[in-house]
């Protein structure tokens, strides 16, 4: 269980994600007829690609759970591109943003995004979420963070500024602890782990490696930073830092950050159910 629930914390790595947080309560929310905006939305903020990625991720499940892909035969993949169809990651993203996107946030966003700085960031961040090769950018990201520490480059501090304001409240190793619960809770519901789960011990295992997960995270984060941005001059990245840390900026992100962190613990839970009722089926 304990090496289970580290492995947990590659899948959901991306931090860039406890639970989704609402904020209809603070805003006026984008009506429903408004669904051709919300997706004008997430195309000119990229949003739409980052939720694309969460299906990548499914490729790590397999070795969280001490098994092989192959162990589930030729189903694998056909069950893994119907939980993390397209079509339903975005529905599943256009739904909570009806309740939660108020206008005067919408606005914002996609007035920085839609310049061409905005288009510029938003293109190099989408390909970085759907290339494949996580090792290649972790390497080359370690590289290019190792150079610019080595003559104490005030890049680093653009950089960091960048990833804390994205992530103002702190809340991405709360939602990672809280993705792993609940994958690791249907996995155990639906048989795919032997005996059952108590649910209190099991937050507290997550819990005791909390700190550490913190600041690998802080120092993933940073890494891929340093890959995503680097063919960006300094003025850009400091630009970029100064327009996420708008105020109104902090909310659009918080809200972003609550609703992809929200899709990755749906989504796997649904892909724990539909593997432990494939192995039901098998064993029939």
């Amino acid at each position: 269980m304990d090496q289970r629930s580290r492995d947990l914390a590659r899948v959901v790595r991306l931090a860039l994600f406890s639970g989704v947080l609402f904020l209809a309560a603070l805003f006026r929310p984008v009506q429903a007829e408004d669904h051709d905006r919300l997706r004008a939305f997430l195309n000119v903020t990229g949003f739409d690609v980052a939720v694309d990625s969460i299906g990548l991720m499914a490729a790590d499940v397999p070795e969280i759970l001490g098994m092989r892909a192959d162990a589930f035969g030729y189903r694998w993949k056909e069950i893994t591109e119907q939980v993390f169809d397209r079509d339903e990651l975005q529905r599943l993203a256009l739904d909570i943003l009806e309740g939660t996107l108020s206008e005067d946030l919408l606005h914002h966003a996609v007035e920085f995004y839609a310049t061409p700085l905005g288009q510029r960031l938003v293109e190099a961040e989408n390909r970085v979420h759907m290339q494949g090769d996580d090792n290649l950018k972790r390497e080359e990201g370690e590289r290019i963070l190792s150079r610019l520490r080595e003559r104490d480059d005030p890049r680093i501090g653009y950089l960091e500024r960048m990833n804390a304001a994205i992530d103002a409240s702190d809340n991405a190793v709360a939602a990672v602890l809280e993705i792993q619960f609940r994958f690791l809770m249907a996995a155990s519901a639906s048989g795919l782990i032997d005996g059952p789960l108590d649910a209190d011990a099991l937050r507290a295992l997550l819990r005791e490696n909390e700190e550490e997960m913190r600041a690998r995270m802080r120092e993933s984060t940073l890494v891929n930073s340093a890959y995503a941005y680097r063919d960006f001059s300094d003025e850009d990245v400091r630009t970029y830092a100064r327009a996420l840390e708008e105020p109104r900026m902090q909310q659009v992100y918080e809200l972003l950050n609550a609703v992809q962190w929200e899709i990755m613990a749906n989504r796997f839970e649904a892909l724990a159910t539909a593997l432990g009722a494939l192995e039901l089926e098998e064993e029939l």
